[in-house]
This record gives C-alpha cells, structure tokens and sequence, in this order.
C-alpha cells in the first residue's frame, strides 16, 4: 500500500507539470545556436541545440513570461500558458544593428534608433572587423562613414589616428573624447598623437578589444554637445560586455597570427649600388669604400613575427546578480626585431537590481597590464642608408662585433661622424622596456522613485588610474653611445646610457542627473528630460630622476631640481536636454551644457554649449505608410556648438617662474645659483568653438532589406589654438599657444547596407560607405605669410614641408615648383620663378595638395550559407598626397656619395635611377617631386568560417576561423605605404601582412 500511494503521488506530481519547446530563428530564418531561453524572473532556463530548437522540462502549469536573447541580437519576450504536457512556443529575434527599435548608447543614457535625432552611427559586436585587433579602434576601421581610422605604424600596440569629420584645429587637439561605460576618459594623447601615458604607445591598448559589445560614433554637435568643452572632434562612446540572465555560460576565444612584411623599401642591391657607385667615380675616391658583402639590410631587422591572443569569459546569473568576469592574455610579436607586446587583461561587471527593480546597479572594472619592449626604430631608415657591401659582424668585439664605420684620426672612440650605424646593433644593443597599468571602474546606480516611476536619479562614482614606469638602457659598446665618449675629472671613460621613469594617473569623476521619461497619451507625446552635474579632476605626476652612464655612474648636470612633478586640472558642468516627440513622427533634442575649467583664467573660465535638433519621420506619414517599397524615412536638421580645451597646458594662464637646470647656473664668486626663468604669458586663452550645422535622411527600402544614410555638414571653427610668433621682445618666448582665427570642414556622408540575398540556408550582407571631406583656414589674423609651418622632414636642419594659412587646406604642403624635360624628368635645380624677380628662394613657394583625402571609402561583404560564412573588409582613400622624404633624402647622388668625414658611400632609394638628381642644394628637397599621390585601396580583411555545431553531448558550440589582414594595396605611390597620418613619409614601420587561426568555443 505504501509503495502505491508512492507511486501515485509521483504520478500526479508529474501530471501537473510540463514542457515548454520551441525554436529560436534569426532575421533570415536560420535558427540560432546557443541563444538563451528563460523564464522571466526565475534561473530556469535552457539554451538552444544546433537547430535553434530548445526544451525546457518539469515546469509548473501555469503562465509565464519567456525570454529569448541572443549576443547583438534584441531580446524578445512572449507570454506563454501551459495547461498540457507540452506547448511550443516560437521566437524570430531581429539583430541589434538592423532593427529599428535598436537602443543606441548616447550620452547620458540610451535612445531608440528610429528617435535619434542627431548624427550617431552605432557599431555591434557582430559587426566588427575580425582577425588580429589589439586595439579597440580597430574593430570598427572603416565602418563608418566619416570617420577616419589610420594605424599609426605596425609596430606592437601603436594605435590609430581617429579623426571624426576631419580636425577642427591646427595645433590642438583632433582626438575625439572616448568615454568607456559612461566614464569620459581624459585626453590621453597629445596633439602630434604621441601617447601620455608613459611607456605605453597607444592608450587604447591598454583595453582588450574582446571586451567590448558596441561603439557609439557622436558626429555632429547635436549629439556631442551634451560633452561641452571635449566634444569639438566627436564623441566615441564605447560600452563593454555585460552579464545575461541564466545559467553561467562559459566563452573561450583563441587566435594564433603569423605576421610578415608585406614590402621591403625599395633600395638598391649590392650589385646595383657597385655598378651606381662605378658610374658616378670617375676618380675612384668611392670605390674603396665598397666591400664584398652582398647585405639585405631589411631582411636582417626585420623577421617573421608570431603571436597569440586567448580570453576566456563567464557570464550568467547567481540569484538576483547578473554578472560576468573575463581574463585575456595577449602576447605580441612585432615584424621588427626587439619590438613585442604583452597585456594581461581581467574585467568584471556586476549589475543587480533591488526593490523590485527600483534600483540598478552597475559595477564595472577593467584591470590591464602591458608590457612592452620599443625598438629602435632609427634602424629602419639605418637599413636604408647602409652600405650593402659590407658585412653585418666585424669579425672583432669591438661595438658589440658589429661593423661600424671607422675613422683611425677619430680618437678615443674611432667611430666616422655624419656616418649610419649598424641597424642590426641599434636594435639588439638596445634595451626599452615599460611595464604599464590601468584601472577603469565606476560604480552607477539608477533608483526609480516608487512614488514617481517616471522619475529617475542616477549617480555614477569613477576612477580611471594608471601607472607607466621602464628603463631604456644602451651598451655602451654600442656605437651609438660608445664607451669612450665621455672622460671624468679621475680620467675614467664612460658610455652608454642607464634611464627609467615612472608616471601615475588619477582621473576621478563624480556624475549625478536626474530624468524623467513620460508617455504623455492625452497629447500623444512622449518627453525625456534630464539635469545633472559633472566635477571631474585629472592629476598627473611624473617623477623625475637623474641619468646614468651605463656603468651606473651618473651623467653630469643630471640631478632634477624636482623629484616629481604634478600636473591638475579640474573640470565642473552642468547640462540638461530634453527628447521630445509628436505622435511618434516629429522629434526635437535640444541640448545644453555650461562647463568651468581650471586650464582658462577665472575671467573666462566657463563657457556654455547649446544644441537643437529636429526630426520628422516622413514615412509615418498618411501618404507613405505601409508603402512596400519606402519602408522608412527621417529628416534630420540640427546645429550646435561644442568646444576643445585640449592642446594647451594647465597653468599656461598663469604668469609663472621655472627654475632653471644645472646647465643654467650662474656663477657669483666660487658657487653657482640657478635662477627663474619667467614663462611665456597669454592670459586671454579660452577654448576654441566649433558650430555645426547638419542636414541628414536616413532611409530604407523593401522591409528594410536596404538601409543607410545621407548627411550634409558643415564646420565652422573659431578662436583656433595654434603655435603662432611673438615679435621680438612682446613676450618671454618666441612662439606660444593661443586663439587666432578660424576654419571650416565642409562635406557629405554617405553609407548604404543591402540584404542581397535572404534565404533559409544562404544569406548575403553588403555594405558601402563614402565621405567627402574638405577643410579650409578662412581667418588668420596676425600671422604672416606662409602661415604656420609643421610637417618636418629629414635632410636638412629644421625644414618643413606643410603650412597652414588662409585661403588653404590645413596642413598643405609649400613646395618649390619643379621644371621637367620633355621625356619627363626633374630637371636639376630648375624651378619656376613664380614671382618673377630672377631668383629661385622662399618668395616662390607655393600652396600644392594636402595629405588629407577629398574622399574616403569603406566596403564589407559577408555571406553566410548553412554553417559557412566568409567575408571581406576593404577601404580606399582618394584625392590624399603624401611628401616621399625617403626619396628626397635617400634617392639623391649627394646622399650617396659622401665627401665628409674623409669620404663614405651611403646605399639609396632607387627613385635615383629614374631622376638621377645630384641634391646638392637645399631647394632640391622642397620641390613638388617629392609629392606623390597617395590615393589607395586596401583589402583590410578577409576571412572564412565554419561553426562545427554542439559538441560534448550539446552542452558547448565550437566556431573555428581563418583571417588574413592587410591582404593587398594598390596604389600610384612609390614608397613602402602610402596610408601616412601627417602625409610626410619617413622612417615608418611598416604595417605587417597578418595570417590568423581562431577558435570560439561556448560551454552552457
């Protein structure tokens, strides 16, 4: 009797519960591996098979709340009653990126794609570039329209330049403002692009990409100027990975790259240059200066470099806190010899919700290491210059047994002045290394009023630290800084070099803002308001240290009058903006924001930074709703006024003294004093403004099958930083930073995405980007002609080749105009007389092209069919030039044939066989020879993959990937790269073919 009763309460236990199947498919109708499927509020759950099909068992009659979700996809909620065994239960999810109802990030907090008003382009994780991306930029490289994203060089962790409808300034900055989890990051980069954070190329790269879910690109003033002061370039605004409800999913990602150079610059072979050499000595001076080697200087610096990459993440949900916690290790080899990258990365997000929902929580901290090793990058245009007769070792120890060029009169080191060293001794007889630490994290809690839940009061508490310390030591057998080249009071020879430095970081933020969001039915609208404040303090302290031969002994006059040194300052604003709609038609955003800074005199140190945008969904409209063909329509029309502090110093305001070195002692009897030094004074400095008008559509056609946007803008900048003279005895320098005039970026963009193909196993995606760009400096008052020159160049003291003036392109380059014979050759120091008056100098320079490109073009491709997917990246540049220093200093006989120093040959660029210019003048590297056009197309990306399905009895899913970055360029331009960010073409490290293997495993 016992045993029945038993029996029969399992059986009716079992009759009162069920199950609940179903499949989840995507926008194509493909189903969904591995999508996550729970009932609301509670951990049970399950996850799909290979076939998007899902059960769940053993639940309760009764009815619930399902959630389907999927990584970049919108989650989707349905309601569901079981009262048998078994209900089922389908879910068509709609990718993130495409939707219309997609939340997009903006500043201070989140907007519905179809309600945006202003110019913001957003990026998702299934969108990104694959294959070996070590810095976060890279992900979205050519994906959006106006926006320009150019590697600084190949070397390990160097970064992008990022430019954002162009710059807005010529001597501050033109960095966008990255804000990562609602932390707006300080600046830190400096206005020629060199990084801040000492030891470390790119700070960016202290940020491991595979943490990040999506970008928000702010491109007009209307979306930026909620960031007041920083917004003047754009606004980046990237939002890292969060935790899922469900049970722990654990992911696993792995890449192994081999990288390789893709093309050497073109120098003559030793058997070319002998044959050079014995065509232009007739005396036979040269000729015994040849050796029997026959070198590749570049295949000896350079090699084949192998890295890896491996992260690991668990996200899911332990009671009431969602969470995930990710590890990732990058380990990174550069194709040029002693250049190398190692980042250890860990981030944790928790983000739990109390009171019934009333209260967010979020917790964010991302932790990195970077350590990295700089090489000598002098070796690269070394390995140009050097002899390729002689061999790489001497066959002696003498300069670490590297063959150097000597000279027996040059005692005590013996070492030929003016002469290139062995670039294989300056890269291995040279040790820089840097060990790198960042800490961002914030602490954000939003609470809903429970007596007004429209209402919301939101906090965020952050912190974003670092510390860069390292070493740069140089042997001092090395020829560079050879032992005997420094003799002591006690006739003791020392040499090399022994440096380190230390610098910290600490940026604090404290946000609070209120908003209140209501659906007002009565008028058919819907607000959203909100008012805050910001107070955020940036410190910077660099410690100072004295130098040090490498013996440990210490260099003279080396002692810092300092042990350190702090850098502040503090920013304070206020800001609101109201969203508001019609009838769910027409939109208005308007913006303001009123900052303080501490870098600007008390007398002008707020500024305020308004905005307005409209918007009118014109196919919501009577006359075109439901077409089948127009599926969707918005006009957008905004202006707004956003601002740039950053360029300038924090106390440049200040009439202050510095004390000067040891090496600016004056002596008063028997003791040396240092004196104080006053500093250059502007005290009127304030920020220089931008004012944007945009005027855009965004658009889509057949269900959205085809979506992009048009955007026509125009930039007006004034009160411009730049470097500018001081008439002598005006000031306590000869040059300083301050406002002067104005310039304008002018262009249109334009991005259309296609579903070509949409069927059940076979699906093609293409999209298609292009930007027209053009800059122009209308004002400079007080500055003379030429303007304001930049662009250095190798080959002669202090010469530059660019300048900004009005009436020009900023950054133009200001060249010589050279005359050609009829086969079409330079002809030796013949230029245009320009001015006419019989002599070729400075007054015949004129204004010729820009590095900046007229248009910039971004393509991707992607199909997918049954479990394959392959795809492409690629983006072109056109209308840019560049100044080809190589061969202006390296492709000219005097370059070549050396008479100082008792006379050397130097190997050289070939363009010397096709112009066999002499440059035995200074005018010669000014001509407009040099300038080439530098338009090109590059295949970024392309890639293969194949997802291998459920393996270790369903409860994981493997993908497996091959990629191939910088696959090919073709171009008109005869150096190594034509892709240079400040379009002089010098020294630079060459970007590497890259081969990838990857693997994705997910384990639920």
């Amino acid at each position: 009797m016992l045993l029945f009763a038993l029996l029969l309460m399992s059986g009716l236990t079992f009759a009162q519960t069920g199950s609940i199947t179903g499949k989840v498919v995507d926008e194509h109708q493909q189903p969904l591996p591995g999508a996550t499927v729970v009932l609301q509020g509670s951990t049970i759950g399950t996850t799909t098979d290979a076939n998007g099909v899902f059960r769940i068992s053993n639940v309760k009659r009764g009815t619930y709340n399902l959630v389907a979700s999927f990584i970049s996809y919108n989650s989707l909620t349905k309601s569901v009653t079981l009262s048998g065994a078994t209900v089922a239960v389908d879910f068509d999810l709609q990718p993130a990126s495409k939707a219309l109802n997609e939340i997009v990030v903006i500043g201070y907090g989140t907007v519905r794609k179809t309600d945006l008003t202003g110019s913001v382009a957003n990026v998702t994780a299934k969108d990104f570039n694959q294959g070996a991306n070590t810095t976060p930029e890279q992900l979205i490289q050519g994906k959006v329209p106006g926006v320009s994203i150019i590697s600084n060089s190949g070397a390990p962790g160097s970064g992008s330049t990022i430019r954002i409808r162009g710059g807005a300034s010529i001597s501050g900055s033109n960095n966008p403002l990255i804000v990562i989890d609602g932390v707006p990051i300080d600046n830190t980069r400096n206005p020629d692009g060199t990084s801040r954070i000492s030891g470390v190329a790119d700070p960016l790269s202290l940020i491991n990409p595979n943490d990040i879910e999506s970008f928000s690109i702010l491109k007009d003033a209307s979306a930026a100027a909620i960031y007041g002061n920083r917004a003047s370039n754009g606004v980046i605004i990237i939002t890292t990975k969060k935790g899922q409800s469900g049970k722990p999913v654990i992911t696993f990602s792995a890449q192994a790259s081999m990288s390789k150079l893709p093309k050497e610059a073109s120098v003559l072979s030793a058997s070319q240059f002998r044959s050079f050499v014995a065509a232009h000595d007739s005396s036979g001076f040269y000729t015994k200066f040849l050796g029997n080697a026959n070198t590749d200087w570049q295949k000896e610096i350079y090699q084949t470099a192998y890295s890896t990459d491996d992260n690991v993440g668990v996200s899911g949900t332990t009671g009431i806190l969602p969470y995930r916690v990710s590890v990732g290790f990058t380990d990174q080899n550069g194709i040029l010899k002693t250049s190398s990258l190692q980042r250890n990365t860990a981030n944790i997000n928790l983000s739990p919700s109390l009171f019934d929902k009333h209260l967010k929580i979020n917790f964010n901290a991302s932790g990195a290491h970077v350590h990295q090793r700089f090489a000598n990058e002098s070796a690269i245009s070394s390995a140009v210059f050097m002899n390729p007769t002689v061999p790489v070792y001497s066959g002696n120890s003498n300069y670490g047994g590297y063959w150097q060029w000597l000279d027996p009169n040059n005692s005590p080191t013996y070492l030929k002045l003016n002469t290139p060293k062995n670039p294989v001794g300056l890269l291995n007889q040279e040790d820089n290394r840097s060990d790198v630490y960042r800490l961002i994290s914030n602490l954000q809690l939003d609470y809903r009023f429970h007596f007004l839940p429209d209402l919301h009061a939101n906090v965020n508490f952050a912190y974003d630290g670092t510390r860069g310390q390292g070493h740069d030591n140089i042997s001092d057998s090395s020829a560079t800084n050879y032992r005997k080249s420094y003799l002591d009071s006690n006739k003791v020879y020392h040499g090399g070099k022994r440096s380190i430095y230390k610098q910290t970081s600490a940026n604090k933020l404290f946000e609070g803002y209120l908003s209140y969001d209501k659906q007002i039915k009565s008028i058919n609208s819907h607000i959203n308001v909100i008012a805050g404040y910001s107070y955020q303090d940036v410190a910077v302290t660099v410690f100072n240290y004295p130098g040090y031969f490498y013996d440990g002994a210490q260099t003279p006059n080396s002692t810092p009058n300092y042990a350190y040194s702090l850098d502040e300052n503090k920013l304070q604003s206020y800001y609101g903006r109201l969203i508001y709609s019609y009838a769910d038609k027409y939109l208005l955003t308007a913006t303001i924001r009123r900052d303080g800074s501490s870098k600007f005199d008390k007398s002008g140190r707020y500024g305020t930074f308004p905005s307005v945008a409209l918007g009118w969904k014109i196919s919501e409209e009577d006359f075109l709703k439901n077409n089948p063909v127009l599926s969707n329509l918005k006009l957008r029309v905004e202006y707004g006024v956003t601002g740039n502090q950053d360029g300038i110093g924090n106390y440049d305001y200040l009439a202050d003294y510095t004390l000067s070195g040891k090496t600016g002692s004056y002596q008063l009897g028997n003791t040396y004093y240092q004196g104080y030094r006053p500093s250059p004074y502007y005290p009127g400095r304030t920020w220089e403004q931008t004012a944007t008008a945009n005027v855009g559509f965004d658009y889509g056609f057949l269900e959205d099958r085809i979506t992009g946007s048009i955007d026509y803008f125009h930039r007006k900048t004034t009160h411009l930083l730049a470097v500018i003279n001081q008439p002598a005895g005006t000031n306590f320098s000869n040059q300083i930073t301050g406002n002067v005039g104005d310039m304008t970026n002018s262009g249109v963009e334009f991005s259309i995405n296609g579903q070509v193909i949409k069927q059940q196993d076979l699906s093609w995606n293409v999209g298609f980007n292009v930007t027209y760009n053009r800059n122009k400096v209308t004002s400079l008052p007080g500055v003379s002609y030429p303007g304001i020159a930049d662009g250095a160049i190798s080959g002669g003291t202090g010469s530059k080749i660019e300048t900004s003036f009005t009436g020009y392109p900023v950054h133009s380059f200001y060249v010589l105009q050279q005359v050609y014979n009829a086969a079409g050759q330079p002809i030796e120091n013949l230029f245009v007389d320009r001015n006419g008056d019989g002599t070729i100098n400075a007054s015949d320079l004129y204004f010729y092209k820009s590095p900046d490109p007229k248009f910039y073009f971004g393509f991707s491709s992607d199909v997918n069919y049954k479990k394959w997917n392959a795809g492409f990246v690629a983006r072109a540049n056109l209308g840019n030039y560049a100044y080809n220093n190589i061969a202006s200093n390296a492709g000219v006989v005097a370059s070549m044939l050396q008479s100082v120093s008792g006379g050397f040959v130097n190997n050289g660029s070939t363009a010397v066989l096709k112009s066999n210019l002499t440059g035995n003048t200074s005018n010669d590297r000014l001509s407009d020879y040099y300038i080439e056009n530098a338009s090109f197309l590059r295949m970024d990306n392309v890639h293969i993959g194949y997802n291998v399905g459920k393996l270790f009895n369903g409860s994981a899913d493997l993908k497996i990937s091959a990629n191939v970055n910088n696959v090919f360029l073709i171009t008109k331009y005869s150096g190594v790269d034509p892709e240079i960010a400040n379009g002089v073409d010098n020294n630079f490290y060459p970007r590497p073919r890259t081969f990838v293997l990857g693997l994705n495993l997910s384990v639920r």
